[in-house]
């Protein structure tokens, strides 16, 4: 038990440093009168930021992006959720798999992909109806706030229905089945019974959207500055990267509310999701959800639910893959086809800056994740298993930077490092990126952690073996599956880190998601493209090396 006690100790002042150092030093640097100078205390920079003319339009648009966002992914969530679990539409397994793959989409490739096909100028797909209807001008503008909105819908719509497709499942078929004998229809049984008992998994998923969209930069980047559309993510961005002089004050300032904000939605969503047992409506074995027949619908249904998994799949990958080859962007034709050639490419692997950012993204996306995945281990090992207020408070540190935006929590460890060597180095992005993600590292950890029997551990103990000695040889190959999902998760994320990366990356330390960023601002779609397929193709090497490694230790300890 002591030797417990340490390592709870331990882990509560590791976890409580990457939590919360970059908040208490973004609340200190929001007084101080420049950067990296602690000699005294100043409101000035909350006057200059909270009196900018401007502040009202932003925080209007950042409302609209989030409810818009939120409405959007939760929507299609439950649509999803719905047929692929309660309908008889065909191929659900593959539409199952097909809801959760856009997570491996880095955020900004699909905003590209989205900012090649519909931008006003020379969008693919507005050229095409314009030459097909004979228009002037494009009908589509995605450098908008509805065209910001429909692709982070798109971009959360996995979390939403990692949420909802598991409450859908669980739903019992005799309150339906009631209904249905009352005289109900389908439709009235879904939205008088179905959606009301669901509404703590909705509510829950709108404000995780909600909370994502608010910390979100790769839509508001890519799509937003073009058409001068500020929200608190590029509106701080903009605070510490134009202008003569970089003012991290203001931005700490403005970057308070964003922290408060996502802090008090993400309390709100685990009270929801915690509230959501009162409204548990099965227990015991043998249940089995009904299933829905939808008759004439079914087939019109299931190309629906086709065409909008190509969109989120299929289409950004072919666009940008098409993208890769060409001079500049046009409509696919003869002559397009007939101008590819591989010089984005030669041009990127040659490019020294793109090297060097592959190099900087592989380093941080092995050897993050794998750091990261140890610390992980470590933290829901102690939140699992060793039960202590101490304990809870390493569990609540842990949950607690999920709810800070990549951006502002980038800004608060700026004012730290600018105090220390780590300054200005990759260092400081893996610092940086393990705080932030940490917490997709222990979930799949501590859902693992709950299979194992406590009596496994005991016979260590009984056999004279440490609390070490134990997790090395009795729980860590017992946590393979949960190991390659934390790892594979914290990997892809570190590799399409973004947000957190362009405030805290400097020239030597240029990470793949800042340089396709640098080249969107340029308008060098091709080296983007060939650059955005690289990366594409680095992660899902990782994922699929990894799976193989986890199976074949698996397939070891089986036999063992």
């Amino acid at each position: 038990m002591p030797q417990r006690g340490n390592l709870t100790l331990h882990l509560v002042v590791i976890v409580g440093f990457l939590t919360l150092c970059p908040v208490l030093m973004l609340l200190l640097g929001s007084f101080m009168e420049g950067f990296g100078e602690f000699n005294g205390l100043t409101v000035q920079k909350y006057v200059t930021a909270y009196t900018d003319p401007g502040l009202q339009e932003m925080f209007v648009n950042t409302l609209i992006f989030t409810l818009g966002s939120a409405t959007v992914a939760t929507t299609l969530a439950l649509f999803l959720a719905y047929m692929n679990t309660r309908t008889n539409i065909p191929f659900k397994f593959a539409f199952k798999v097909i809801s959760i793959v856009p997570m491996m989409i880095p955020h900004i490739l699909f905003c590209v992909s989205w900012a090649l096909l519909l931008n006003p100028s020379n969008g693919i797909l507005n050229k095409l109806f314009m030459d097909l209807f004979g228009l002037e001008n494009a009908p589509f503008n995605i450098y908008s706030l509805w065209g910001m909105i429909m692709v982070e819908g798109l971009l959360d719509l996995p979390i939403a229905y990692l949420i909802l497709a598991p409450a859908m499942q669980s739903f019992d078929v005799s309150l339906e089945e009631s209904s249905k004998v009352c005289g109900a229809t389908n439709w009235k049984t879904l939205f008088r019974i179905t959606l009301p008992v669901l509404r703590p998994a909705i509510l829950a998923a709108i404000i995780l959207v909600i909370v994502r969209s608010l910390a979100s930069f790769a839509a508001p980047s890519v799509l937003g500055i073009p058409g001068r559309i500020y929200v608190l993510p590029t509106h701080i961005y903009r605070m510490i990267s134009t202008g003569f002089s970089a003012d991290y004050g203001q931005a700490a300032a403005i970057g308070m509310s964003a922290l408060a904000a996502s802090i008090v939605l993400i309390y709100l969503y685990r009270y929801l999701t915690s509230e959501s047992s009162r409204y548990v409506t099965i227990s015991g074995r043998g249940f089995k959800p009904s299933v829905i027949d939808l008759k004439q619908y079914k087939y019109p249904l299931f190309t629906l639910v086709g065409v909008l998994s190509f969109v989120l799949i299929v289409l950004p990958i072919i666009v940008l893959l098409y993208a890769s080859f060409l001079p500049y962007i046009m409509v696919p034709s003869l002559k397009a086809f007939s101008m590819m050639s591989l010089q984005n490419w030669n041009e990127v692997l040659s490019d020294p800056i793109s090297l060097l950012s592959l190099k900087n993204s592989l380093m941080l996306g092995i050897g993050g994740a794998t750091l990261g995945v140890m610390l992980s281990i470590l933290v829901a090992y102690v939140i699992v298993k060793v039960r202590t207020k101490l304990s809870g408070v390493l569990e609540s540190l842990s949950f607690l930077s999920f709810s800070f935006p990549g951006i502002v929590v980038g800004v608060g460890f700026m004012w730290f490092f600018v105090q220390t060597p780590l300054y200005g180095t990759i260092w400081a992005l893996l610092i940086g990126y393990i705080a932030t993600y940490l917490p997709y590292g222990i979930r799949p950890m501590s859902s693992a952690f709950v299979q194992i029997h406590a009596s496994l551990e005991e016979s260590s103990r009984v056999s004279g073996a440490g609390a070490f000695t134990t997790m090395k040889r009795i729980v860590v190959p017992l946590l393979i599956p949960g190991i390659v999902s934390g790892w594979i998760l914290m990997a892809t994320m570190f590799v399409r880190e973004l947000t957190l990366s362009v405030v805290l990356s400097r020239p030597g330390s240029e990470v793949l998601a800042v340089q396709i960023l640098r080249f969107s601002e340029d308008g060098l779609w091709g080296q983007l493209s060939a650059l955005g397929i690289i990366m594409i193709v680095i992660s899902s090497t990782l994922v699929v090396v990894v799976t193989w490694i986890g199976n074949h230790f698996s397939g070891m300890n089986v036999k063992g």
